[in-house]
């Protein structure tokens, strides 16, 4: 089966196209960054009127791409959720309504089980059952995956996610927005042990996270400043503030590892582009002789081949959704029905 996929969760349009026999046959990603950096996060409203323009030309580029039409599409596959809900809904119609137009049949898929699944499109991706680390602005969870659907949440964030609290750091640091490359790319100049932030929730037993404690923190340091901040102490609090997420991100990670006896570690969602992050689980994994999986870096912010992928999971094994179509900005991930084989 060749399967179209549309990503329009919050600020990126993702189209790509699957193939069950050749794999991705072609992918593209439109980033809404330069809109919404003046306003430091993503206004809603110009999200979704942004989608509107861009998906559809978008739809009929990467099936050039593919050398693919209408014609060889056996499904389509849209993110129903979770995200924001204009955004997603903008990408639901188009899908069903291509899906409608062409024969075909079409399934909502869950934002996070793409990312999720996202490492098994690469060679040599991991078998199940492996633990899941998926980390991005908007989720920061931890999960026993048994297979398609059948997931296990072991730990998650009880308050602001990882990538939440780096776009609202560099934000307090005028690095602007998307807060995570920022905070990467100062923290290479910051100088270690000039601050020092907790580690949250790793003084405790639990495999849960919490991030705007430490955020907090980082605001204390910069008002204990005096004056503007100068690019020198910018760089420190960067630093010191990347070092106390990862090594939480790390923590938790052995924790888990620990506690399921897992040999395969994969880690997904935007914040696994980070290097220190890699680094760090990569030291975690040879001293636990685990194999740690991730996606390509072009596919571990949103895409739309994560979608079509894990739609193309779910349309063979017979799921697809009636003709009505609907957006779940909010979804647990648990909620998903399992795919037998």
């Amino acid at each position: 089966m060749r399967v179209l996929g549309i990503e329009t969760s919050c600020d990126d349009t993702g189209i790509a196209v699957y193939d069950g026999d050749r794999g991705l046959l072609a992918h593209r990603r439109y980033s809404q960054i330069a809109l919404h950096l003046e306003y430091g996060g993503v206004v809603p409203e110009l999200a979704s009127r942004d989608h509107i323009r861009k998906t559809l030309p978008m739809v009929r580029r990467v099936l050039e791409e593919a050398g693919t039409g209408p014609g060889e599409i056996g499904g389509v596959a849209y993110t129903s959720g979770p995200g924001l809900a204009g955004a997603l809904l903008v990408g639901a119609a188009l899908g069903r309504a291509l899906a409608f137009a062409w024969g075909v049949p079409a399934v909502g898929v869950h934002h996070m089980e793409g990312h999720l699944l996202s490492p098994l499109l690469e060679p040599g991706g991991p078998a199940f059952p492996f633990l899941a680390l998926l980390v991005s602005g908007g989720h920061t969870l931890l999960a026993d995956v048994r297979g398609v659907g059948d997931y296990a949440i072991l730990g998650e964030s009880i308050d602001d996610a990882a990538g939440e609290a780096f776009d609202k750091t560099a934000k307090l640091l005028g690095l602007g927005y998307p807060g995570g490359p920022a905070i990467e790319k100062a923290a290479l100049d910051g100088r270690p042990g000039r601050f020092h932030f907790p580690r949250p929730m790793t003084d405790r037993p639990g495999l849960d996270f919490s991030f705007s404690g430490l955020k907090t923190a980082c605001v204390h340091a910069v008002s204990g400043q005096e004056g503007v901040l100068d690019s020198r102490t910018i760089a420190d609090i960067a630093a010191a503030f990347q070092e106390a997420v990862i090594d939480t991100l790390t923590i938790k990670c052995d924790r888990a590892l620990e506690t399921t006896g897992h040999e395969r570690l994969v880690v997904a969602g935007g914040v696994s582009a980070n290097a220190l992050l890699r680094r760090r689980l990569k030291d975690l994994g040879d001293r636990r002789r685990v194999a740690v999986h991730y996606p390509r870096l072009e596919l571990c912010t949103d895409n739309g081949a994560m979608i079509a992928y894990a739609g193309y999971l779910r349309l063979t094994a017979g799921q697809h959704e009636p003709l009505g179509f609907g957006a779940r900005p909010r979804w647990r991930l648990t909620d998903l029905p399992a795919v037998s084989g």
